[in-house]
């Protein structure tokens, strides 16, 4: 039976091939936007591990981490509390480097241990004044050493040091004095969030729930679910993806329907003939299916490939390399094959119900 399905879409190259670049294209849009999604998920994650803390206590209410304000004055308040050990204030920067705006620029208190984890590849951990250090990753983009002219919301900065975290964000950012990063945002004494490390052995989940009661109007982004749901993006791209999903499903069942029912009318005779040889209903059926069901899998492994590459190309061209990267997992590949072979199945059904009704009357019909 295998052999009589290739034969038949082999037969019907061009028809069987256009409908597979089509559900290619669905697979291949879905496969990009998991992508995207997961990078941002993994990228949320990042912000939860800023200078390697435990979690981060940030305004409540708002629809983008960056645009958050505490005071600084919750770190000494968090400090005093026996489950944290250390909290240091951070003021988020984004869009001011021209040369990389989706970059983010880390105003930090130069004795935190924010600024203190930062290890020094070349030049100097020196903040304050118009100095800045800039992570390796963003470094080698830009092309600076230490020494060189770095411009922060159109001002100059001389590079004092490239550092590495190990960490996404701060390693495609750079950091500067936060006095001086208040100056630049007009924040006064506020900052973005505070990064807080726990005393050993302190219960997370019991500290979270303390602080949250402790300090009313804060939230916690202590897990990279938190930080997701923060955020509108991961939802905008999990609802854009479900629709995309729902859509590929329609309109590549209803092209691998008409293909194959098209086939099934040009082959009622043949089909006709295997019901004369007592071929049963569902082996006829089966022949049928299979052949929607291969050009859909062909679709959707041509659509992985396009989705794949999709996404790293999307992702160059809107220069957010420093924000997220697409990531592309063993469930996204999964699921890709699965809808595939779901519009294959769901777009077969009829015609494999049709083409199951082809007569051996009208081989006599035909022959008369």
């Amino acid at each position: 039976m295998l052999s009589l399905v290739l034969t038949n879409l082999v037969r019907h190259k061009l028809r069987a091939g256009g409908t597979a670049i089509g559900i290619a294209v669905g697979v291949g849009t879905i496969v990009a936007l998991l992508s995207v999604g997961s990078g941002l998920q993994r990228t949320a994650g990042e912000l939860v591990r800023l200078g390697q803390a435990d979690f981060g206590v940030f305004q409540a209410g708002v629809a983008d981490p960056t645009a958050s304000i505490v005071p600084t004055s919750l770190a000494r308040r968090l400090e005093r509390r026996e489950d944290v050990a250390r909290a240091t204030p951070l003021l988020l920067m984004v869009e001011t480097i021209r040369r990389d705006p989706a970059a983010i620029v880390f105003g930090a208190d130069p004795d935190g241990f924010f600024a203190q984890r930062l290890v020094v590849l070349r030049g100097s951990r020196r903040l304050g004044g118009r100095r800045i250090m800039v992570g390796d990753q963003l470094a080698r983009r830009l092309g600076v050493e230490p020494g060189d002219e770095l411009r922060v919301k159109r001002r100059p900065f001389t590079v004092a040091g490239v550092y590495h975290s190990g960490i996404f964000f701060e390693d495609n950012g750079a950091v500067v004095d936060l006095r001086m990063a208040q100056r630049l945002e007009r924040r006064g004494d506020d900052a973005t969030n505070i990064v807080v490390e726990m005393t050993p052995g302190a219960d997370q989940a019991k500290t979270e729930r303390a602080v949250r009661r402790a300090f009313p109007g804060t939230t916690i982004i202590g897990t990279p679910e938190e930080a997701a749901r923060l955020g509108a993006n991961g939802e905008l791209v999990g609802k854009t993806v479900t629709i995309i999903t729902a859509l590929a499903l329609i309109l590549g069942g209803l092209g691998v329907a008409n293909t194959m029912l098209m086939a099934v009318l040009e082959r009622e005779r043949e089909l006709a003939l295997l019901n004369a040889v007592g071929w049963r209903r569902w082996r006829v059926a089966f022949v049928v299916l299979a052949e929607g069901v291969a050009t859909s899998a062909l679709g959707a492994v041509v659509g992985l490939l396009i989705g794949t590459l999709g996404a790293r190309a999307l992702n160059r061209a809107l220069d957010v390399s420093s924000v997220v990267t697409p990531h592309l997992t063993l469930d996204t590949i999964a699921q890709a094959l699965a809808i595939g072979l779901a519009i294959g199945v769901l777009g077969g059904l009829y015609p494999a119900w049709r083409g199951t009704g082809a007569s051996p009357l009208r081989l006599l019909s035909s022959g008369t």
